[in-house]
């Protein structure tokens, strides 16, 4: 199902709009949703999988909202500034390793429910990958942590690797349902159209 001009920015907005309002909580809450930014940037990568000044300014435009949001949420709202380090540069490569699995997954599939394992091991292989590479860039660019060894380091932030998971794919799962519903509702019209 190919998306013209006008629902490509408006799936962009959509997407820029769920990670402005999930943002503001990692994890989620009883009172927040869990942050769906890393799930916004692979299906952003999904809708522009061709390497073109457009798809460039799409990603910049994302990562220039999320700090924004951040910016926001410490300035006014009153959220710790405690992830505000040098390694919070760390979240373009981060986001990056996100935007290019979807990029990737967009060239590689062919609209069938078969790729859904392709997918589901895709949304994990990248958000593993995404854990790995903030949490490491946090640990040897925080300053905070230089009295503590990398295998310490790494059995405290081990806790944090399945809400980390679990929030992505969330979104991911609801991403994929609302693709295979709308792919059923187009070719049922499709159907209807050339009888």
């Amino acid at each position: 199902m190919q998306l013209n001009t006008k629902q490509l920015g408006v799936t962009l907005i959509i997407l820029a709009i769920l990670m402005a309002i999930t943002r503001g909580s990692h994890f989620g809450s009883s009172f927040a949703l869990p942050d769906a930014s890393l799930a916004v940037f692979l299906l952003s990568g999904y809708l522009m999988p061709r390497l073109s000044l457009t798809s460039i300014i799409v990603f910049a435009a994302f990562i220039f909202a999320a700090g924004a949001v951040d910016y926001f949420a410490i300035s006014v709202a009153g959220v710790d500034d405690a992830c505000i380090t040098p390694a919070y540069l760390m979240l373009i490569p981060t986001y990056a390793v996100m935007w290019v699995g979807g990029s990737w997954f967009a060239k590689h599939q062919q609209n069938s429910l078969r790729n859904l394992p392709l997918f589901a091991g895709l949304s994990w292989l990248t958000t593993t990958l995404a854990f790995v590479l903030s949490n490491s860039a946090f640990f040897l660019l925080s300053g905070r942590f230089a009295e503590m060894s990398s295998a310490e380091y790494s059995s405290r932030v081990a806790q944090y690797y399945l809400p980390y998971l679990a929030g992505s794919m969330l979104y991911l799962t609801l991403a994929a349902s609302i693709y295979i519903a709308l792919c059923s509702l187009h070719k049922s019209a499709s159907g209807i159209v050339q009888r």
